[in-house]
């Protein structure tokens, strides 16, 4: 008998099970997929560890949360400097000194600030929409050429039918610096994220290959407790309803060239390009391998975002009105199924960056296992 029963081997999982495995719990994880590190996994293709699910950058202003996470891998110093590409036109990300320059010719941050406020005064009053959030934010000329072709197709509606909360944080800087995260820790495992989640679940029994909700009343048989990590809404059968989603396809390509783009993420910002980003995995390690040397060769995954339908991968939830309140129906059944804890970003319905899940997880195993 298993003190717990992990559903899902991503971050959430394999730190619940590292977390329980320490302090003397038996515990079985068990997962849909062929491989671990949910997300996260990473193969190695031509000496490139692949980000197979999407690029994923760890970066975090948590030092407990960087800590944790060093005891399990080497993190090297990538920052993330994404490209907007709008129409052949090649602009900085975060929007700062460079994108304004670009933009306007403007030299100084005072004349940048100038431009700005005159493009902001538009949109009078508390914004509607993403749209009119956008151009309160960094107005019109950027709104138009950066943000709404790209979002648009992210979400697969107008800017004028989203909330306006997915933009309030948007960076905007006076400076020149090309460094995407606001955090003091940032990078990617040397030797992949798969090696990571390896090291995480190291001495711990799993299980690949496995739907838990086909087999549900066996496996519950084997454990006293249950961590779910899956959507919540499968596991009540979808009986209120689906929440929904947006999912990703990627095209992805070996090329025989050794650069194909000069940088790890390139985002087509204008709303004919059918696809939303380029990742070049190879320059989130630099174009080397772990001993230093160039790799002659890359890979590249066009980005597209599309509705999800059941049996699609599901990536992002839709956080709107409707969705939360159906999430919240959800909630409440779970918080009435006895020794199940539901936890991670389909288990919550909630978008999380990697390390707060990994500090959402630390706090459950403080609650439960302590």
């Amino acid at each position: 008998m298993y003190d717990f029963l992990i559903i899902g081997s991503g971050l959430y999982g394999a730190v619940f099970a590292h977390e329980a495995k320490k302090r003397g719990k038996k515990v079985l994880v068990i997962d849909k997929r062929n491989n671990i590190a949910g997300n996260i996994y990473t193969e190695k293709i031509e000496g490139i560890n692949f980000h197979k699910y999407g690029a994923h950058i760890f970066h975090t202003n948590n030092k407990e949360v960087w800590k944790y996470v060093n005891q399990f891998a080497t993190f090297n110093r990538f920052t993330n400097s994404p490209v907007a590409n709008y129409k052949g036109e090649l602009y900085s990300m975060p929007f700062n000194m460079y994108t304004f320059n670009k933009m306007w010719g403007v030299v100084t941050p005072e004349e940048a600030k100038a431009k700005i406020e005159e493009q902001k005064k538009e949109i009078t009053g508390e914004p509607q929409n993403l749209e009119e959030q956008a151009i309160s934010l960094i107005g019109r000329d950027i709104y138009e050429k950066l943000v709404k072709g790209y979002t648009e197709k992210q979400w697969g509606r107008d800017c004028k039918e989203l909330p306006a909360f997915i933009i309030k944080r948007l960076p905007v800087r006076l400076t020149f610096d090309n460094n995407y995260f606001d955090a003091l820790y940032q990078g990617i495992p040397i030797g992949g994220y798969t090696k990571m989640v390896e090291n995480m679940l190291d001495g711990i029994e799993i299980r690949l290959g496995i739907d838990y909700l086909e087999h549900k009343e066996e496996l519950d048989k084997l454990a006293e407790k249950v961590v779910y990590t899956g959507p919540i809404d499968a596991y009540f059968d979808y009986k209120l309803g689906a929440l929904e989603y947006r999912s990703v396809r990627f095209e992805n390509e070996v090329l025989d060239i050794p650069n194909y783009q000069g940088n790890a993420a390139v985002n087509y910002t204008d709303r004919e390009t059918p696809w939303t980003r380029i990742i070049e995995h190879k320059w989130f390690e630099f174009g080397k391998d772990e001993a230093g040397n160039d790799l002659p060769k890359t890979i590249i995954s066009k980005e597209y975002s599309s509705e999800w339908k059941l049996g699609d991968e599901p990536y992002y939830p839709v956080n709107d009105k409707k969705n939360s309140d159906l999430y919240k129906l959800y909630k409440m059944l779970a918080e009435n199924e006895k020794n199940v804890f539901f936890g991670g970003r389909l288990g919550e319905y909630k978008y999380y960056d990697m390390d707060s899940i990994i500090e959402s997880a630390l706090l459950v195993c403080k609650k439960v296992l302590d």
